[in-house]
């Protein structure tokens, strides 16, 4: 069978993690294809709540092999901790496969991570401090260390001391830090990691191909979203990879022909976290209000999230961008209390009318958003079941925004619980 791709149509958060539990009971292999621990996935079930860091989110299914691609940065101690989690919640954690080929986070990334943003002072990119930025570096400079070589201690000693060499000056020289001990690094690395993750390290190309081979359902797994991707966000304020659905292809070992099925997340305002242009964003009760609501804290950082209307001109690029089959739209619950709801339609900037974002990062800055308003229904929606239990505005709102994006919405959230979503379809 075909694989099917879940993507983040926004800036993060809007709930992939449900989602992908959500498809999940139908799959046999997840893979999670790309990012690293700098993003979080939250998925209540049976109503405990688990927030995923590397874990595929199909880990919590026991039919399910769950896979971290070659595409994904690897910090070790995060990944053994949140398995420690997961196994002391009695999730078994023992089908995990993580690829060789996946790069690791070492301490330096981690120590060059922070001083960066520091040093950047008010033009600091807002990152997690996380390392994955400086991981995804050295993959590019090709000087980067694999899981692989955690199964070979002379080779990673090799490569540890040709990479701390240059790291060590950088962070001597130029930010006047303390330099790293390669010994410490090893003896941890390959002392107390290496044991407990090599037995999890596995050819996942081969296990993913294998798999479709088999006429197996195969779901892949992206962190961050669209317009937090390395070439096509609002770059510089990006994540350090490629979460649109072509980064699906080399983050897991698949070819294009392999997948038939591109599900874009969208929530039914907009997020995000950090720095960055957001033409929609509220500043006012209204926003402060969405952020109660929808509890806009970030998982992994635990940072309030900026909130605005749901901006159809970056959902209609994210169409393109993805090649999307169709939308789920999460979070429409958090509308319930809205008298008024505003969806943007396009920007305008110096007298054009832009339906699609403009390529230049100045205009971007500077655009204003032109708005359609639509009523409310200030009801609540977390007990339907089935769109006929939506209000008829709720069913509108749906509606408005599926012939705004151009692809059908098929789902919809009505609450953060598994089971909180109703299925939806333009008629």
């Amino acid at each position: 069978m075909p694989a099917t791709v879940v993507v983040g149509t926004q800036w993060g958060d809007e709930g992939k993690g449900k989602l992908t539990d959500l498809l999940a009971k139908e799959m046999d292999v997840v893979v999670r294809y790309q990012g690293g621990h700098n993003a979080g996935h939250t998925i209540v079930a049976d109503g405990e709540r688990f927030a995923l860091q590397l874990c595929p989110s199909g880990i919590l299914y026991p039919h399910i092999t769950p896979i971290i691609g070659n595409g994904v940065v690897v910090e070790p101690e995060a990944l053994l901790t949140e398995l420690d989690e997961l196994a002391r919640r009695d999730i078994d954690t023992s089908r995990l496969v993580v690829s060789g080929n996946a790069h690791l986070i070492m301490p330096y990334h981690l120590e060059l991570d922070r001083v960066t943003e520091r040093y950047l002072g008010k033009n600091a990119l807002g990152t997690t401090k996380r390392g994955i930025g400086p991981a995804y570096a050295d993959k590019a400079a090709r000087v980067g260390l694999r899981v692989q070589d955690l199964l070979d201690p002379k080779i990673f000693r090799e490569k540890l001391d040709v990479a701390l060499k240059e790291k060590n000056a950088v962070l001597a020289k130029v930010y006047n830090r303390l330099p790293l001990s390669a010994r410490d690094i090893a003896e941890r690395y390959l002392g107390e990691f290496a044991p407990r993750i090599a037995p999890m390290v596995g050819d996942t190309v081969g296990i993913v191909h294998d798999a479709l081979a088999n006429g197996d359902n195969i779901l892949l797994e992206g962190a961050q979203a669209t317009f937090l991707d390395l070439d096509h966000g609002t770059y510089p304020f990006v994540t350090s990879s490629n979460p649109v659905a072509g980064g699906a292809c080399t983050g897991s070992g698949l070819g294009p022909r392999d997948i038939d099925r591109v599900l874009g997340i969208a929530k039914a305002y907009v997020t995000r976290v950090g720095s960055g242009p957001f033409p929609t964003e509220l500043h006012d009760d209204l926003g402060d209000l969405l952020v109660e609501r929808g509890h806009e804290f970030g998982t992994v950082t635990g940072r309030r999230r900026r909130c605005g209307w749901f901006d159809a001109v970056m959902a209609r690029q994210a169409v393109r961008l993805n090649s999307l089959s169709e939308v789920a739209l999460t979070k429409l619950d958090v509308l319930d209390t809205f008298e008024t709801l505003r969806v943007c339609v396009a920007y305008e900037s110096g007298g054009v009318r832009y339906r699609i974002p403009p390529y230049h990062q100045s205009t971007l800055h500077q655009v204003t958003p032109l708005y359609e308003e639509l009523p409310g229904w200030r009801t609540d929606l977390t007990s339907a079941t089935s769109a006929a239990d939506l209000p008829p505005a709720a069913r509108d709102y749906v509606d408005f925004l599926a012939e705004q994006i151009g692809v059908p919405v098929r789902l919809v959230g009505v609450g953060p619980g598994r089971e909180q979503y109703v299925s939806f379809a333009l008629a």
